[in-house]
C-alpha cells in the first residue's frame, strides 16, 4: 500500500477542480478505480482522503462490529454514507462537491497533507494551526513510536 507523504498546496479553480499531487495519483490509480474517495472528517474541519484499496480495508474492519449494532451503524453512516468517490479527469484533477468544500471551509487553496496510509485536505491556514497544535502535543507528551519490539 502506498504511503502519502508531505504537504502540497494547490489552487481550487472556479469550477471546483483541484489537481491531486502527481506523486499521489499513481498510488491512487487501480484497475477498479482511478481517483480518490473523500469524506468529511468527523474530528476536524477537513476532508479525509483514501484510495479505493484503503476503503476496502476499512469496510473489512467493520466486520469486527456486530451487524446493525449501534457502533457499527454510527461508523458506517459516518464513514461510508458521506464518502464521495471522485474520478481523476485527463489532467489529474478532481471536482469537489460544494458540501465537501463547505465542511472544510475551502475556498481558494487546498492543502493536501499526507498522513501515511491516508491523507487530508485542509484550508491552508487551518492546517497550519492544526500542525502547530499537533507538534505541541507530541512535544508535551513526549510521544514516540515503538518499532519492532523496541521501546
Amino acid at each position: 500500500m502506498a504511503l502519502f507523504l508531505a504537504t502540497h498546496i494547490n489552487k481550487l479553480d472556479k469550477k471546483g477542480r483541484v489537481s491531486v499531487p502527481a506523486a499521489w495519483r499513481a498510488a491512487l490509480t487501480s484497475p477498479e478505480f482511478s481517483g480518490v474517495v473523500l469524506t468529511p472528517s468527523h474530528k476536524n474541519p477537513c476532508l479525509d482522503g483514501f484510495g479505493f484499496a484503503r476503503m476496502n480495508q476499512l469496510a473489512a474492519a467493520m466486520d469486527d462490529y456486530a451487524f446493525y449494532s449501534d457502533d457499527q451503524a454510527a461508523l458506517a453512516t459516518t464513514l461510508f454514507g458521506n464518502a464521495q468517490p471522485l474520478n481523476f479527469d485527463a489532467d489529474g484533477r478532481i471536482s469537489l462537491p460544494e458540501a465537501l468544500t463547505a465542511h472544510a471551509k475551502i475556498s481558494e487553496n487546498i492543502a493536501f497533507i499526507g498522513l501515511g496510509q491516508f491523507f487530508q485536505l485542509w484550508e491552508p491556514g487551518a492546517l497550519k494551526a492544526h500542525q502547530s497544535a499537533q507538534r505541541t502535543r507530541v512535544q508535551q507528551q513526549n510521544l514516540t513510536l515503538k518499532l519492532g519490539g523496541q521501546s
